[in-house]
């Protein structure tokens, strides 16, 4: 059941990531595009509902590549017995969340929160 639920949503952070990939262009157009474009996607991404966004794009991305991870294991022809498949699935899920807040708080520890 686990591993079903973990291909969804897989599959699920997959297209996320072209949503997020979108906002990154959008960022780099405004960027290319001068101080004040620049300024009005900064304020964008930087409320609370940008960054929210962000951080959901964050775990996402690092979800989707855990997953490529263990997709890659199984590839291999390790892991395919219960136990480790679930322990695999586990740690996937767990390492998204604990690396996503380890990124965020290592950008806010060197950037600051207007960073």
């Amino acid at each position: 059941m686990l591993s079903m639920m973990m291909s969804i949503v897989h599959r699920i952070t997959g297209g996320a990531l072209y949503f997020g990939t979108v906002l990154l262009v959008i960022w780099l157009i405004a960027a290319a595009s001068g101080p004040s474009a620049f300024a009005t996607a900064q304020a964008v991404y930087g409320s609370i509902l940008g960054q929210l966004v962000l951080f959901g794009y964050t775990w996402a991305l690092i979800h989707h590549a855990l997953g490529g991870v263990r997709h890659f294991i199984w590839d291999l022809g390790y892991g395919f017995d219960h136990d480790s498949r679930e322990k695999l699935i586990k740690a996937g899920l767990v390492g998204s969340i604990a690396l996503t807040v380890l990124v965020w708080l290592v950008a806010y520890a060197t950037l600051g929160a207007g960073g």
